[in-house]
């Protein structure tokens, strides 16, 4: 997936606030809190932690099927 303008908005805004994302990769549904976002050889990472065990997770952006704001 390459993300919408309004999808990099909702992220930076997430890193910002310290709220939730629900990150869909792979059929696997991640709930996670982002708190950074990098480049590493040439694609996006988002570095974020699980709420409940904040065990710390590495997203590649490309590899997003969806991403949306917990509500």
């Amino acid at each position: 997936m390459q993300p919408t303008t309004a999808q990099y908005d909702l992220l930076e805004r997430a890193i910002i606030d310290g709220s939730r994302l629900t990150i869909m990769r792979r059929g696997t549904e991640y709930v996670v809190i982002p708190e950074r976002l990098r480049v590493e050889s040439g694609r996006e990472v988002i570095m974020a932690r699980h709420p409940s065990t904040g065990h710390r997770l590495e997203l590649i952006v490309d590899e997003i099927d969806s991403l949306e704001a917990v509500r």
